[in-house]
C-alpha cells in the first residue's frame, strides 16, 4: 500500500500496525490503483499491488520525458489529484503514484478552520505543482496547493469592506487569542478582542466591526461586538 512511516526517536507514536490501521482507516472511501498479481477462483479473491501501480505511475508521470525533454508532471502545471484522507488542518492527496501532505494555508485564500468541512476522501481537486524532486521511481517528492488554482476571490472582495463598517460573520478558528473570522461579504478578518460576555468558540456567528484594512496581508482587523448565535 506504499504507507511507509518513519520509526526512529523522533517519530515514536506507538506500535507500527495499529499507526498503519489508524492511516487505512482515515483511506476508507479512497480511490486507488493497484496491479493484480494473483487469482484465486475458488475464493473469489485476488491479491494486488497498489506499490507496484505506484510506482509504474511515477515512471510514466516524473520521470520518462516527452520530446521536450519535459516530464508529464512538472512545476507550476495543474494537473488532477485524488484526496485519499482528510484531517482538520491537512489534506492527504496522491498525484500520479504520489501522496503528498497540503496544509490548510495552501488550502484556501479564505479561513479555513476545518478541512474537512470542504474536503472529502474520494474527491478529485485541481492541485497546482509547486516543486518535483524526482530521483527514481521509490524516491519522487512533490509538493503542490489547492489555493493557488481557485484563485483570491478576498482581494476583490475587500473593496467592500470600510473602516468602521459592521459585518456579520463566522468564527473559523481561534489560534493564541486571535481570533479568524470569514465575513459574509466574502473577505478574512482577525480579531483580537470580543465585547460580548460569553466566550467565542470556532462557528460561531459574530458582529464584526472593522478597525483597520491591513493591505498587505488582505485582510480586515477589528472587534466583534457580539456574539449572534453560538454554535453550542
Amino acid at each position: 500500500m506504499m504507507i511507509n512511516l518513519v520509526q526512529d526517536d523522533a517519530h515514536d507514536y506507538g506500535e507500527l500496525s495499529l499507526r498503519q490501521n489508524k492511516i487505512l482507516n482515515n483511506m476508507l472511501g479512497c480511490e486507488i490503483d493497484f496491479i493484480v498479481k494473483g487469482l484465486d477462483a475458488k475464493t473469489r479473491s485476488i491479491v494486488a499491488s497498489r506499490k507496484e501501480a505506484m510506482l509504474k505511475k511515477r515512471q510514466i508521470f516524473y520521470l520518462e520525458k516527452d520530446a521536450n525533454g519535459t516530464p508529464k508532471v512538472h512545476e507550476d502545471r495543474v494537473v488532477q489529484a485524488r484526496v485519499v484522507a482528510v484531517a482538520e488542518k491537512v489534506v492527504r492527496a496522491e498525484i500520479f503514484g504520489v501522496e503528498t501532505s497540503i496544509l490548510a494555508r495552501d488550502l484556501s485564500f479564505d479561513w479555513l478552520g476545518d478541512a474537512r468541512e470542504r474536503f472529502h476522501v474520494g474527491d478529485h481537486i485541481l492541485v497546482r505543482i509547486l516543486e518535483v524532486n524526482a530521483q527514481d521511481p521509490v524516491h519522487v517528492i512533490v509538493r503542490a496547493d489547492v489555493k493557488s488554482v481557485e484563485g483570491n476571490t478576498s482581494k476583490e472582495n475587500m473593496k467592500k469592506c470600510k473602516v468602521q463598517g459592521k459585518y456579520a460573520g463566522t468564527v473559523e478558528d481561534i489560534h493564541k487569542g486571535t481570533v479568524f473570522v470569514r465575513l459574509s461579504i466574502g473577505v478574512n478578518a482577525i480579531a483580537h478582542s470580543c465585547y460580548d460576555s460569553r466566550t467565542v468558540g470556532k462557528k460561531d456567528n459574530v458582529s464584526f466591526v472593522v478597525t483597520h484594512i491591513d493591505e498587505e496581508r488582505n485582510v480586515a482587523v477589528g472587534i466583534i461586538t457580539r456574539i449572534i448565535k453560538q454554535n453550542l
